[in-house]
């Protein structure tokens, strides 16, 4: 059985939850097996890389951290908010349409 997300990659969400609650940024991954997405600037972890290479440079970076799906909320530029979609079809494809003002997600 295939899960199925609300958002999908490069979509804009906003944070409804936890440490990051309001953020907003761009989806870079998603990962339906998990429910999982990961967003352009949130959930901010560090990580300790080794270089590999000769000539590369070790040290502790600054990575995206997954969290989960049902954290996050479709963004309307219009409403300035989080919002719920719905669905249309124009011209024979599938439109996300905002609930609150009906403005193109």
């Amino acid at each position: 059985m295939m899960k199925t997300l609300h958002v999908k990659k490069d979509d804009t969400v906003i944070v409804i939850s936890g440490d990051d609650k309001g953020a907003k940024g761009k989806v870079l991954a998603t990962s339906p097996k998990e429910g999982k997405v990961i967003v352009e600037g949130v959930n901010m972890q560090t990580k300790h890389v080794k270089p590999r290479k000769q000539g590369e440079s070790g040290g502790i970076i600054k990575v995206e951290g997954a969290l989960y799906a049902s954290k996050v909320m479709l963004y309307c530029d219009k409403c300035k908010t989080g919002v719920r979609y719905s669905t249309t079809v124009e011209d024979g494809k599938k439109v996300r349409i905002c609930k609150k003002c009906g403005a193109k997600l």
